[in-house]
């Protein structure tokens, strides 16, 4: 925030530099690959201790047991309906494992871990005031850890809800450095000598949302299951042993389907303003949704990110109603409308289990 320019965001990202005064040029860098991110308001849990990576997979929806530095899974935790409470990017050092969150996740997820270690050998410490993280969407020249996104790949025990082969998720890799906070400026710095300029949470929401990658406190909220947001690809293992909130992640994927799903919107780009996270989705006159996230991408326009009822037709035209405004939005599938009950399925549009 006290580089020349820098305009303070709000919501998640708020703490960091919305943008420094050109949020189209700093997203054209960004995608690039010739600019990075100050993601310095992510929090940061660390565990530590020879039981970390086999107790986390007992707790959690992912197979971190015989995670390696360089390996960069994410990891759901659940509550017993098998909604999620918590998403972790996690990178392991050899010494501790590493959760990288959003803000307002880690001071609970350090405290609910702490409440589940019992005998085990783990110590949990909230680490936000110390570390935080830069990130690219091209590996930077830093000598530090770091979490590479697997989206939109579909990981071991993973299983794709939407089309892999075109996915546009493919076109936005993203790295996620952890930095000292006390070494902050300095590495900024430095790779503003390396030719990379900055850009601000802006860019990197507009790039997100093109790559139809679902976010905590965004896209999840207090009744979201991981198959609602494509997330069986990238965070769950279907093969691994018990954990919290497994039965209803098996129940659904094998036999049901998710009530809800991720869908991406183009907005009418006619209209000078944009609508705001939270407003409602309107199938004609019937509310059908909430929009998650909005932004402004430097090729499409206005965009967005939405969950709206599964049997929501995917061919119609939706509408988001904020305020008074109106706005016309055609809609791109993410979770196909037939997703889950895979039990007798030999073919079709979803992907099996690596």
């Amino acid at each position: 925030m006290s580089r020349s320019g820098a305009v303070a965001a709000e919501g998640l990202d708020e703490g960091v530099a919305a943008h420094y005064g050109d949020p189209l040029r700093e997203q054209r860098a960004l995608a690039a690959g010739t600019a990075f991110v100050d993601h310095s308001q992510r929090g940061v849990v660390t565990v530590r201790g020879a039981d970390r990576l086999s107790w986390l997979t007992t707790l959690s929806s992912q197979d971190v047991s015989r995670l390696t530095p360089g390996e960069s899974p994410e990891l759901l935790l659940l509550s017993l309906q098998g909604r999620i409470e918590y998403d972790a990017h996690i990178i392991d050092d050899g010494e501790a494992a590493w959760l990288l969150v959003e803000a307002a996740e880690a001071a609970p997820l350090a405290q609910w871990l702490d409440s589940m270690k019992f005998m085990l050998r783990v110590e949990i410490a909230d680490r936000s005031a110390e570390w935080g993280v830069l990130a690219s969407s091209v590996a930077l020249p830093l000598d530090a850890p770091y979490w590479q996104d697997p989206w939109p790949g579909v990981v071991p025990g993973g299983y794709a809800y939407s089309d892999s082969e075109h996915h546009p998720g493919a076109e936005r890799p993203w790295f996620e450095y952890l930095v000292q906070l006390s070494e902050l400026g300095e590495r900024a710095d430095a790779l503003q000598s390396s030719g990379f300029s900055q850009a601000g949470s802006l860019a990197a929401e507009a790039l997100r949302l093109a790559a139809w990658r679902p976010r905590w406190g965004a896209e999840i909220d207090e009744k979201t299951i991981p198959h609602e947001l494509d997330l069986m690809r990238t965070a769950v293992h279907l093969s691994k042993g018990c954990y919290k909130g497994q039965e209803t992640v098996a129940r659904v994927h094998n036999l049901g389907h998710p009530p809800r799903r991720l869908v991406f919107l183009q907005l009418d780009g006619s209209q000078h303003t944009m609508p705001a996270a939270g407003a409602p989705v309107l199938l004609g006159e019937r509310t059908v949704g909430t929009l998650t996230s909005v932004a402004q991408h430097y090729e499409m326009g206005p965009i967005g990110l939405a969950v709206v009822k599964r049997n929501v037709d995917p061919d119609a035209e939706l509408t988001i109603q904020d305020g008074d405004e109106a706005y016309v939005a055609a809609q791109e599938i993410i979770v196909a409308t037939d997703a889950g009950q895979v039990v007798g399925r030999q073919s079709g549009f979803l992907r099996p289990v690596r």
